[in-house]
């Protein structure tokens, strides 16, 4: 079946998202790798992304681990340097779909905060057809909650539904709902998959 709707998660899809690589450039990848053992930041970031407010997360972190203050706060002030850059060739595939009529949402682990810091770098992220942000929503993915509320807000289940995003876990969830899924592991293959599906020509998908 032709997907009816298109579903981009965002980090690592449109914009790359690797903390570590930010850390190391700012403190070493020893020193980093010692910083990521004593805080979990990915839990930290898991809080911000279900809807908790950024500044009060990243300051409850900060004071618990006064070790690591300064460098918890880069989290916090430099978060752009943290969501960068963007993958061009997603970001063209976006707007390849939508010039062509195909719906494009986003399903997303974002906080509210965050995403708005986001948007003001990246201007596609005011472009979807529908948004699916999970600090809005309370949920992330792979919950399966998110993926019904994706379906009870657009009026699309099973396999008119296409998505791609870069974590296995979260392609796993939607394929167990029938969904159409793309594991995305570079621009490239996402874009033969658009093909493949017969919503872009190879042109179309350059």
């Amino acid at each position: 079946m032709t997907p009816k709707a298109v579903i981009f998660d965002i980090g690592n899809v449109l914009i790359e998202w690797q903390p570590e690589r930010y850390f190391d450039s700012q403190i070493g990848e020893a020193r980093r790798r010692e910083m990521f053992a004593d805080v979990d930041l990915h839990a930290m970031n898991d809080r911000v992304d279900t809807g908790e407010n950024f500044t009060t997360v990243l300051t409850q972190t900060a004071a618990a681990f006064p070790d690591w203050q300064t460098e918890i706060w880069h989290w916090h002030d430099n978060w752009l340097a943290l969501a960068s850059p963007a993958i061009d060739h997603s970001v063209r595939l976006m707007r390849a779909l939508q010039a062509k009529g195909v719906p494009v949402f986003s399903l997303t682990n974002f906080g509210i905060e965050t995403y708005e810091i986001a948007a003001t770098k990246y201007d596609f992220l005011r472009a979807f057809d529908r948004d699916f942000i999970s600090g809005h929503m309370g949920v992330i993915k792979p919950d399966p909650k998110i993926y019904q509320m994706l379906e009870d807000g657009c009026g699309l289940t099973g396999d008119a539904l296409l998505f791609t995003d870069d974590r296995t876990d979260n392609i796993d969830a939607a394929a167990a709902r029938g969904w159409q899924t793309h594991l995305f592991e570079g621009a490239q293959g996402w874009a033969g998959r658009l093909v493949a599906a017969n919503l872009l020509t190879p042109q179309e998908a350059q």
